[in-house]
């Protein structure tokens, strides 16, 4: 684990520090500004791009220096600096494409030309300087205006631009005496330097709002320091009295990086059940089994843990001395989205999160190109069973939301 996380943190830093490099050249050539303007620029881009890099290990390291408001900063530059790099690189291969295009089509003007239009060919590309530089400018402008204004609008607002997701799924063999019973999920909340109390207190008046029977927590509790973990036991138990049927959690991947121990003990210490490859019964023998599986990722930490549907099923209690339960229909949360795999077929519904709905977009969805099966936000369906992915709470990464708003899901569960 420890050398996937170095090998991720250098590709990572070699990418952002080439959207830099490429960023300051296009500026340069396009802006022609002069040299100490170009340095301030770079010394801005650089220090922003070594707070990013860096600022998380200090973050963690020494608390106490509250690093919260210029890694919020240097992320959104960074960020912007990221968008524009990739427009100006469309740019770049549009213009080289009509470049080509252009060449092919003056080649075969040649054919049959005489001096005198040859001749003339010098000043026809003179004029073309003038022409190329001004929409250079506006390119270079257009990219660098569109990845800072998207950037301080995904940092600025779109991260608190809340929304409640409501949507109804039928549950085959449910009781009618449990049609309309509602589930309120929040998923990703990354409980950190950028979702504190005012995020929290936003989330516990959304989720009052939706008049949950069950609240659901679906991974990513924690962004990255199990310090933060106590922070998240409060927040569930603050949300406990909203539902009849309380707080149920899973695990995600961050839980495991902050430290998956003081994560689940703060979570129980909050009066949430932490179901880890374990089940429970929701309205008794009428009712159905909720089950909770521990992180695809898991392995990683330890070969003893990872999602398990089998075991979560065969703990389900007796029912009237039977295994009834197993009989039930099936609600599974599991963070990972890709688990739907193997839980097709073998549930009714699966509630997840993880992807953040893409986090950032930009017209479209770049996420479905590399989630498995682009199962990335929304309502999925595979061999009778039905995927329902949250877009998340909170941020991983840019403290930013361009185009996935955050999510609080509000799933009623019907009988016919």
């Amino acid at each position: 684990m420890r050398w996937s996380f170095i090998v991720f943190f250098l590709t990572l830093l070699v990418v952002l520090g080439a959207a830099n490099h490429y960023v300051l050249r296009w500026a340069e050539r396009a802006f022609s500004i002069p040299r100490r303007l170009r340095l301030s620029l770079a010394i801005v881009l650089y220090a922003s791009l070594a707070m990013v890099t860096v600022g998380r290990f200090l973050d963690r390291a020494v608390p106490e220096l509250s690093l919260g408001a210029p890694l919020a900063v240097s992320f959104a530059i960074q960020l912007a600096v990221l968008i524009s790099a990739i427009l100006l690189l469309a740019v770049e291969l549009a213009s080289f494409a009509a470049r080509l295009v252009e060449r092919y089509r003056s080649r075969g003007k040649r054919t049959g030309h005489t001096e005198t239009a040859l001749a003339s060919e010098p000043a026809t590309e003179a004029a073309l300087v003038p022409r190329r530089a001004v929409l250079a400018r506006a390119a270079a402008g257009s990219a660098l205006l569109v990845g800072s204004s998207s950037s301080l609008y995904g940092t600025l607002i779109g991260r608190h631009d809340y929304t409640i997701e409501e949507l109804a799924v039928r549950l085959p063999g449910l009781s009618k005496a449990l049609d309309g019973f509602t589930i309120v999920q929040l998923s990703d909340i990354h409980v950190g330097s950028f979702v504190g109390r005012a995020e929290l207190e936003a989330g516990f008046e959304f989720v009052r709002r939706a008049k949950p029977d069950l609240v659901v927590l679906t991974g990513d509790l924690i962004d990255h320091d199990a310090s933060f973990a106590e922070t998240l036991g409060r927040f569930a138990r603050r949300l406990a009295p909203l539902a009849r049927e309380g707080v149920t959690a899973i695990t995600g991947n961050h839980d495991y990086y902050a430290g998956v121990i003081p994560t689940v003990r703060a979570l129980e210490r909050g009066g949430a059940r932490v179901l880890r490859n374990e089940g429970r019964v929701i309205g008794g023998a009428q009712g159905f089994a909720l089950l909770g599986v521990d992180d695809v990722m898991a392995r990683r930490f330890s070969r003893d843990e990872g999602p398990d549907l089998k075991a979560a099923v065969d703990s389900l209690p007796k029912i009237d001395g039977r295994n009834a339960a197993r009989d039930l229909p099936r609600v599974l949360l599991c963070h990972n989205p890709s688990f739907f795999e193997q839980a097709a077929g073998k549930v009714e519904l699966q509630l997840s999160g993880h992807t953040h709905g893409g986090q950032v977009n930009l017209v479209v969805r770049p996420g479905e190109l590399f989630m498995k099966n682009g199962w990335i936000a929304g309502l999925y369906e595979r061999s009778g069973s039905k995927l329902y992915i949250n877009r998340g709470f909170g941020t991983a990464g840019p403290p930013a939301r361009v185009g996935a708003p955050p999510e609080i899901s509000r799933v009623v569960l019907t009988s016919a």
